[in-house]
């Protein structure tokens, strides 16, 4: 069975280690709601995400789950200022998500046109000890 991650770009960033596919990792889930993330890759697809990982806060309520790697994609989107909004708050462009296949995840993803690294989608399966 596998199982769909979202790693967040600052996590990876901050404190994470580099990752792609064919390794094995521990990484701390969290249970995800989808809606979090249907702005940032539509209802479809957030659906499918499972877990996120956690470097912060949280890790005493789970234990590391250790993981092989399938795949990685980057996830890159458009953000603006929606119009008529009363905030200046950027918000993800729905439909401009771009998944970029990769074969090793650093947390620092090359820049696109018009879009904005926000994390990786990652499918894997557990692994036993």
């Amino acid at each position: 069975m596998t199982l769909t991650i979202w790693v967040d770009d600052w996590q990876i960033q901050c404190c994470g280690e580099s990752f792609g596919p064919g390794d094995v990792v521990s990484w701390r889930l969290l249970e995800v709601d989808s809606e979090d993330y249907a702005d940032i890759v539509g209802t479809d697809r957030a659906a499918e995400i499972d877990f996120r990982e956690e470097h912060h806060g949280r890790e005493e309520e789970r234990a590391p789950t250790r993981l092989e790697v399938l795949t990685a994609a980057e996830v890159h989107c458009r953000y603006e200022v929606p119009p008529g909004a009363t905030s200046d708050l950027y918000q993800p462009v729905p439909g401009t998500t771009a998944l970029v296949p990769v074969e090793k995840a650093d947390g620092w993803a090359k820049s696109r046109p018009d879009t904005s690294f926000v994390g990786y989608l990652v499918t894997a399966r557990r692994v036993s000890n």
